[in-house]
Formats: structure tokens, sequence, C-alpha cells
């Protein structure tokens, strides 16, 4: 089992495999064919109200993965987690995001918790 997170403006590559884009928005200036997204489950992405939190600088990476797991946790993100976990079980698996620092986005905490 493989899961990856990549930003989704870099082009992509054979071992992909299954591309996730988990932003709730798509991407600005990026045509939906060049992406190349095979799933976009929004209800997999943080919450308005928690994005907007996070990128107030109101706490730290840290509290924000905890929130972010705690929503998570509700029925249509745990069951889409679920989904995704399944893909990865499959075979590879890149989740995208258009974060400029994904090392410390959502997607990695997703990542983490797809590996786990």
């Amino acid at each position: 089992m493989s899961v990856r997170v990549r930003r989704v403006y870099e082009p992509p590559e054979p071992d992909d495999g299954v591309r996730v884009l988990v932003d709730r928005l798509w991407p600005r200036g990026l045509a939906k064919d060049a992406a190349r997204v095979d799933e976009w489950p929004k209800a997999l992405t943080p919450s308005t109200e928690l994005r907007r939190w996070y990128h107030a600088d109101e706490g730290s990476y840290e509290e924000f993965a905890e929130r972010y797991e705690a929503e998570l946790a509700a029925d249509d993100a745990a069951e889409l987690l679920g989904h995704v976990r399944d893909l990865a079980r499959e075979g590879d698996v890149t989740l995208l995001t258009a974060s400029k620092t994904p090392e410390r986005s959502h997607a990695t905490v997703l990542a983490r918790l797809l590996e786990g």
C-alpha cells in the first residue's frame, strides 16, 4: 500500500495510482482534464470553518490536525475515509492538494490516517 501527497499542479506521474483531490474547492487556473483527478470526495475535506481558522494563523498545525481528525470521525467523512483506505489497500493512491505547503496541510493528516 502506498499513499502519497502531491500538489495538484504537478504533472501526473505513471505511479500515481488513483488520484484523489482532497480540497473542497477546485484549484484555480487548472483545467479538469489536465488534473486527471479520479475522485473528488468533498466531504473528506476540512470544513470551511476549520480551514479559515487554520489559514488565519489562529492555532498550530498540531491543533488543526486534531480538529480535522475529529471532523473525519463524522459519518459521511468516516465512510469516505474507509473508501479511500480500501483504494489504498488495492494499490497506489495519490492525495492531491493545491496547498503551497502540502507537508503542513490536511492532505498529510489524511495520508497518515490512511497508512495507519
